[in-house]
């Protein structure tokens, strides 16, 4: 986790962390204007899982058609249907877990509807996302290869909200019973002999919401209704996860556990968005620092929601997922006329949001089992924008970047981290606005001979030159790239799809004990040390 600390104890440690000393000129300008980091290498937190960079796609909007899924007869460049670029931009950024088909959609999907051929599909109406026609050419099939195209572990969401437990008892033998039943032998019929092997499933979806609106505790004995007749088969041991509460829920979370009387679950799943009162590419000043200020909220559900669970499960064994996350602004009507409910455009500040999230997973590393970005492509905070269903444009978004720059972190150890700063603002009282404050974050992980350090500076108008006392480890060289733009509302568009991309960044380090850089406004940074 992050320590802030005061500047008079961060002062009284200056000797003994080499803190005191005046920071060089020619890297920065004045020594006044740094900011001092400590990064304890010696202090671990716990495993980077690859899965804290999961992702999501659901039947909204155009993340499935015309995002990932064009059709095998399409013009688009496409692999057996999917999308050509998609599948290579996605491949290259390495999602570990994406889950699917919702969100909302998943407790109004039955996947039968999506299996056989394709002409033969049950037509249904999206009632969650437009009252469109869904053919269901995309099914259980389409996104099992899609996920062993990109590399992805599948997660699939089960239906409970319209569902039945037999339902989701036969989708899991279908996808996983090696052969011989009745089940098995239709998956192979419909072309796929071996088994899937899906080891993720959610049992329901914001059951508290469009899942079904239920109770805490009604929630719970559907959850012990439907997974007395889930079975491990073959060689995939199930991981089953609960719904668990919108935000920082602790009604829910608590109605739940008590409820479940003892049919603990793998995995207990949490959705939380950071909203936006303006447009993407139109964001104030005031409705930015509002958004970005929000993700002090997430860090402290995701503190508290463990600290609650802990005291059901003190050995951990429930795996805490942050299933849902992202900025959420406001649409623009005429972009979702023209490509899909919820198609939002991502700029410099939603990569610095992304940033945020990332950095607070690593010091969080602890708690959490998995997160998943919503959405992958078009919707929401995507990590790739196309333009429409007949369109060949597919770019990389400032999010996707953003993604990059963490990668480092995976499968090493979280390290603590402290930063002078102010401590964190108290919530307000009655008839008192709540000061927003944002300030450097910071992450690292360590293994090896190799210290990954991730810096976000969250301001518009200020640029910070970074000091980190480095405890633990002695660093030998740096290098370093910055994903950064001096205008919060650019984005990577179709005509300019390089505007906001990672570039080499200046980084040194002295005396083996002190990394320094600076961070302009609005930049995420990853720098990697060489240490011994």
């Amino acid at each position: 986790m992050t320590t802030t600390i005061t500047r008079r104890q961060f002062t009284q440690r200056g000797a003994a962390l080499l803190l005191t000393a005046m920071v060089p000129k020619g890297l920065f300008g004045s020594a006044q204007s740094s900011k001092r980091v400590v990064i304890r290498a010696d202090s671990e937190i716990g495993l980077v899982r690859p899965e804290f960079h999961s992702h999501f796609a659901e039947h909204l909007g155009s993340c499935i058609y015309g995002g990932i899924w064009v059709g095998k007869n399409s013009p688009i460049a496409n692999i057996n249907g999917y999308r050509k670029q998609a599948v290579e931009y996605l491949k290259e950024l390495g999602v570990p877990v994406l889950r699917w088909p919702g969100g909302c959609f998943a407790d109004d999907y039955h996947w039968r509807d999506g299996i056989g051929p394709a002409e033969k599909r049950a037509k249904r109406v999206n009632i969650h996302w437009g009252n469109y026609v869904e053919d269901n050419s995309f099914g259980t099939h389409e996104f099992l290869e899609f996920c062993r195209l990109i590399g992805a572990e599948p997660y699939l969401a089960g239906n409970v909200g319209s569902g039945t437990p037999e339902e989701l008892r036969d989708w899991i033998e279908y996808c996983n019973y090696p052969s011989g039943s009745a089940l098995a032998d239709e998956r192979a019929a419909n072309g796929s002999k071996e088994p899937f092997g899906v080891r993720y499933w959610g049992v329901g979806n914001e059951n508290w919401g469009c899942g079904g609106e239920m109770r805490p505790e009604e929630y719970a004995a559907h959850y012990r209704r439907y997974t007395v007749y889930t079975r491990n088969f073959g060689n995939t041991r199930l991981y089953l996860v609960a719904c668990g509460p919108n935000g920082n829920d602790l009604r829910w979370s608590r109605g739940v556990m008590e409820a479940l009387a003892g049919r603990m679950p793998n995995g207990f799943s949490m959705h939380y968005y950071e909203g936006g009162s303006d447009p993407a590419v139109k964001f104030s000043v005031e409705a930015m620092k509002t958004q970005l200020a929000s993700f002090a909220a997430v860090e402290q559900a995701l503190i508290q929601q463990r600290a609650l669970l802990d005291t059901y499960d003190p050995n951990r064994r429930i795996g805490l997922i942050l299933d849902e996350w992202g900025v959420w602004d406001r649409m623009d009507p005429q972009e979702e006329r023209t490509n899909g409910r919820l198609w939002q455009q991502a700029t410099m500040r939603s990569a610095v949001a992304a940033g945020l999230g990332l950095n607070l997973f690593n010091r969080q590393a602890d708690k959490l089992f998995m997160c998943n970005i919503a959405q992958m492509v078009n919707v929401l905070q995507s990590v790739l924008l196309t333009d429409g269903p007949q369109g060949q444009r597919c770019v990389r978004t400032a999010n996707y970047w953003a993604f990059m720059l963490f990668k480092l972190h995976r499968a090493k150890t979280a390290v603590r981290v402290e930063t002078e700063g102010a401590l964190p603002p108290q919530p307000a009282g009655p008839g008192l606005r709540r000061e927003i404050v944002l300030d450097l974050s910071v992450s690292a992980s360590h293994k090896d001979n190799e210290l990954v350090i991730s810096f976000v500076n969250p301001k518009h108008d200020a640029d910070m030159q970074v000091d980190c006392a480095l405890r633990g480890v002695s660093a030998q060289e740096a290098s370093a790239q910055i994903l950064t733009h001096k205008d919060y509302n650019a984005c990577n568009a179709f005509d300019a799809a390089d505007t906001i991309v990672p570039r080499p960044h200046a980084a040194r380090i002295e005396g083996g004990s002190r990394l320094l850089l600076d961070l302009p406004a609005m930049s995420v940074a990853t720098a990697a040390l060489k240490v011994a």
